[in-house]
């Protein structure tokens, strides 16, 4: 792998971090909010990554789409499908005639997890590519 294709790596990696903390923290901010119909509440985001290593395995010419093979795409942001945190609160406005009100899908302490790891591997891609920097540095000096 040329050493530039360190720099595509770690930045896809970094971009596809950079979504997951933003999704992470759209259903922190979205944890607590109802709607008046069940059916509008907001549910919980995931986006999906896809290695483009395995595009180049199974015969997809990831070269030819500009990307180095390795890298990390996105192809989508999912929605939970786990049912709705359902509170009897009758004396809300927004309760059925049981007396539930449909709250988000979220776990805010699955959520912190999430925002930990994703910040976690943000940062070690930022270091990976300056170490890959001081490496091409160092190469350009040893002819001096």
């Amino acid at each position: 792998m040329p050493l530039l294709n360190v720099f595509d790596v770690s930045g896809s990696g970094m971009a596809a971090q950079s979504l997951r903390l933003n999704t992470t923290a759209s259903n922190i901010a979205n944890a607590e909010s109802v709607a008046e119909n069940p059916e509008d509440t907001y549910r919980a985001r995931y986006p999906v990554f896809q290695a483009t290593l395995a595009q180049q395995m199974t015969g997809g010419d990831v070269e030819s789409q500009g990307r180095a093979p390795g890298t990390v795409s996105v192809p989508g942001v999912i929605e939970s499908d786990k049912p709705l945190n359902l509170r009897y609160q009758p004396e809300h406005p927004y309760a059925d005639e049981a007396g539930y009100v449909a709250y988000p899908n979220v776990s805010v302490v699955e959520e912190m997890a999430n925002m930990i790891s994703a910040s976690r591997s943000f940062q070690i891609n930022v270091e990976v590519m300056n170490t890959a920097k001081t490496l091409a540095e160092r190469v350009l000096t040893m002819g001096q």
